[in-house]
């Protein structure tokens, strides 16, 4: 009769489920800056609402511009100095040579040896996709002003797109 060692029957089995629960929270990507998050969207989001919503609340064409810029000044400043740090990871800033001549410099989070990032997967969607739909749809408000002939509007919405 020739008997099998029972080691190699079992499998390795973690106590109390650590490695599954550590495999569960790498495939669920989590927010973890919800606060730049909010923001990140609520500059961008609030100032296509104001534009959409500005000739039904108010009569004044300045009140309107001048909100939508505020907003979008607000979104460039959190982008450049808040956001796009936490959610992921870019840094920038000018350098002068010794010519005098200026030169920008970017930089990116790197990934670490383990392939962990330091921001979610989550985060980095709603980073680059805020980034890249709302100056897509200042094109669609700058066309659409243009074809409706409301050239007061096209001015904002072409503002707004350069801002973005």
């Amino acid at each position: 009769m020739l008997r099998q060692d029972s080691n190699d029957d079992t499998e390795d089995v973690s106590l109390f489920d650590a490695d599954d629960e550590v495999s569960r929270r790498s495939k669920k990507s989590k927010i973890r800056h919800p606060v730049a998050s909010f923001f990140h969207l609520f500059f961008r989001v609030s100032a296509i609402v104001v534009y959409l919503l500005c000739e039904l609340l108010t009569s004044s064409f300045i009140a309107c511009m001048v909100t939508i810029i505020l907003l979008l000044s607000c979104d460039f400043w959190a982008v450049k100095n808040v956001t796009g740090r936490l959610m992921v990871g870019l840094r920038w800033w000018n350098q002068v040579d010794d010519d005098g001549r200026s030169h920008w410099v970017f930089e990116a989070r790197k990934v670490s040896a383990q392939g962990n990032k330091a921001s979610s997967e989550a985060e980095s969607r709603i980073f680059w996709l805020g980034l890249i739909t709302c100056p897509m749809i200042w094109v669609i408000f700058a066309f659409s002003a243009l074809f409706s002939f409301k050239v007061k509007w096209l001015t904002v919405a072409k503002d707004d797109q350069t801002a973005s």
